[in-house]
């Protein structure tokens, strides 16, 4: 009798402890779940700046040439043509 009923307390006290350990998996899962969201935000963030910083780069990048172009055209002209006739050469291959 005193047999059964020290099975019947440790098995309410594994159930104890099993409950408790869920509980501490649940919380670590949803706190886990909360970072990879935060995570996610930040990586979001740092995506759209570095879009924003590399198209104002791209814009600048182009303005720069078009005024090239405007200033020296007899040379941008010579180094389109020079550039066309090696890529020309290249693909011949």
């Amino acid at each position: 009798m005193v047999e059964k009923k020290l099975q019947t307390v440790q098995k309410v006290a594994e159930g104890e402890a099993e409950t408790d350990a869920r509980a501490e998996v649940d919380a670590q899962i949803a706190e886990l779940r909360a970072e990879i969201a935060r995570l996610t935000e930040a990586v979001a963030a740092i995506g759209a700046s570095t879009k924003a910083v590399m198209q104002g780069e791209a814009d600048l990048l182009a303005e720069r040439v078009r005024e090239r172009v405007r200033d020296e055209p007899l040379s941008s002209l010579v180094a389109v043509a020079g550039v066309s006739f090696l890529f020309g050469l290249l693909s011949r291959r």
